[in-house]
């Protein structure tokens, strides 16, 4: 398996997710040792949820899961890129297809982007 440098970032380390055919930035999450290699054990992504302090199978309540297609590593070994295969067509837990969907412009303005593509209140039922 690959070194990720996990002494750094006290063992939690940035995954930059990257739709795999659009290029499209969805969401930044964060690993740890053990999601790390259960993303490589399920071919899914895997993350440490830190509001929760627990593993987090990205769509396992949703069923949006996050398909492996590929996976980079910068330089340093302390940051990943996952390009997945988004099932269900949204990453973000408010239902849009990208976590970064508002747009600020430079007096500060924040503008949604996109469109809602499911009701986060019927997923998880809250």
């Amino acid at each position: 398996m690959i070194a990720l440098n996990f002494s750094k970032g006290n063992g939690l380390l940035p995954a930059i997710v990257q739709d795999h055919d659009s290029g499209k930035i969805l969401m930044l999450a964060y690993i740890n040792k053990s999601s790390w290699e259960k993303t490589f054990e399920t071919g899914e992504a895997h993350y440490w949820s830190r509001s929760r302090q627990e593993l987090w199978h990205k769509g396992g309540t949703s069923g949006h899961v996050q398909k492996i297609k590929e996976i980079y590593m910068d330089c340093d070994q302390d940051t990943v890129l996952f390009k997945v295969e988004q099932v269900g067509g949204a990453a973000c837990h408010t239902g849009y297809e990208s976590c970064f969907h508002q747009k600020v412009d430079t007096n500060g303005e924040v503008t949604v982007v996109g469109e809602k593509i499911f009701d986060p209140r019927k997923v998880y039922k809250k």
